[in-house]
């Protein structure tokens, strides 16, 4: 089976419903005329009817005419358009008189029709009109008249009107097609434009977009709304492309210190001190690639990866308490004061596995970034139906022009200020995916020198 282009389905459309459209004013209209047509001869038909009603008598036991020569130069006597045919039967049904133009015809007498009803019969090759009306004087049957009006002119005109019609059909039809097939064209003119450009569309040409039509339909939006899309995928691209170059210079660099480093121990003999202290510094670097891998697959792992999640109750006091157990040597080496404050036990419906990942993100670089014998305060609570996790310190802060780039893969905040500091730039990054993977509210508050407070807001 042929499959036809978008535009030749639309007049198709087009045409079915139209040709439907058309058929229904043809019949309405040939209904229209044929009924006017019947009517039209009915009436004349009831008028011949009263005028020989009142034109007869019954002159001993016969049917007579009271004025014959007037009958004789009616209409009764030519055949022309539209004739009149009379005839009188008496009871037995035998012609008793009949219009002269009716010459060797008669009028057929129908038992099977009532009186006064009309119908369509034939008088030789001619269709005409017939009525059959029974004839009393004084309450006495003496006969009936027979009154036939011709159609055949009547029928020419609705055959002539039929035939026009049948022919007309097909030409509007075929004329319609095209023009429907025209401004179809026209009308999908966007969409060739919105193929064309999808075809030029790759993945080193995003640039490319579809032209707006002036008119704001549908096609606008659709055009628009692609547009939108190419947007967010170039976007989402070159976040691609720049987290790839950024997480090889993050490998990188820790692969070619520890090469560097070990380099150097092979190049002559050294003393036991001056080995371990290298291959300690070498261990760190192992670790902080370690940490920057774990994050780099947890990323990964949790790109909108909504099906993986495993809603239970999670005991949010125990998950504080477990992260800064991990972190307890950390705390003691910076003498930091931890303060814990949960006054009842809080519980959430959550996933255990990544509530604790934002929270070791979140408490490591507070006690990070917080300076010795610096304070840390974790405080639970309730508000309008929602379980609050405030965690703050005093520790070096957050640039204000900063705190958007903060969520950024590998983006430090002025870290030449602090280059003691290590870190890979991924902590708040994982956190701000994760909330938003779980529906948590995330806030976060900062001043430089003065520290940093965040809100986690969890549904209870």
């Amino acid at each position: 089976m042929v499959q036809l282009s978008f535009k030749n389905r639309i007049a198709l459309n087009y045409i079915v419903t139209t040709g439907l459209l058309v058929l229904v004013v043809f019949f309405t209209i040939y209904a229209i005329v044929k009924h006017s047509v019947y009517s039209h001869i009915d009436e004349d038909i009831k008028v011949e009817i009263q005028n020989h009603l009142e034109e007869i008598k019954e002159l001993n036991g016969v049917v007579i005419l009271v004025d014959k020569e007037e009958w004789e130069e009616r209409e009764h006597n030519t055949v022309d358009v539209n004739p009149v045919f009379v005839q009188f039967l008496d009871n037995n049904k035998k012609i008793t008189e009949k219009s002269p133009n009716l010459k060797t015809e008669t009028l057929t007498f129908h038992d099977t029709v009532e009186d006064f009803e009309l119908f369509d019969t034939k008088i030789g090759d001619n269709i005409i009109r017939q009525v059959q009306v029974p004839l009393f004087i004084k309450s006495k049957s003496i006969g009936y008249l027979i009154i036939g009006m011709s159609l055949t002119n009547s029928r020419m005109v609705l055959n002539n009107l039929f035939e026009i019609m049948c022919l007309a059909f097909p030409v509007i039809l075929l004329v319609l097609f095209f023009i429907a097939r025209f401004f179809a064209g026209r009308s999908i003119k966007p969409i060739n434009a919105i193929t064309n450009t999808s075809k030029m569309v790759t993945r080193d040409n995003l640039k490319t977009r579809i032209p707006l039509p002036k008119t704001k339909d549908e096609l606008y939006t659709l055009s628009q709304t692609i547009n939108n899309l190419l947007n967010r995928i170039e976007d989402a691209i070159e976040r691609e492309k720049q987290f790839t170059s950024d997480a090889s210079h993050e490998l990188r660099t820790p692969l070619t210190v520890i090469k560097g480093t070990l380099e150097v121990l092979i190049r002559k003999p050294r003393d036991n001190k001056e080995y371990e202290d290298k291959i300690n510094f070498c261990i760190a670097e192992v670790d902080h690639l370690n940490i920057l891998v774990d994050q780099l697959l947890l990323m990964a792992r949790f790109e909108n990866k909504k099906a993986d999640l495993k809603y239970e109750s999670v005991y949010l006091n125990a998950l504080i308490l477990d992260v800064l157990k991990l972190n307890s040597d950390k705390i003691a080496t910076k003498n930091i004061k931890v303060n814990f404050d949960a006054r009842e036990d809080y519980f959430i419906n959550s996933d255990n596995y990544l509530v604790i990942t934002i929270l070791r993100n979140i408490i490591s670089n507070a006690l990070k970034y917080t300076n010795r014998d610096g304070e840390v305060s974790i405080i639970l609570s309730h508000q309008n139906e929602k379980t609050i996790c405030k965690i703050s310190d005093n520790g070096i802060g957050i640039a204000k022009e900063d705190i958007e780039a903060i969520f950024n893969p590998f983006f430090r905040s002025d870290f030449s200020r602090h280059p003691e500091i290590k870190g890979t730039g991924l902590g708040l990054s994982i956190v701000k995916r994760l909330t938003e993977l779980l529906h948590i509210s995330f806030e976060i508050e900062s001043k430089i020198d003065e520290g940093t407070t965040i809100f986690l807001s969890f549904d209870e």
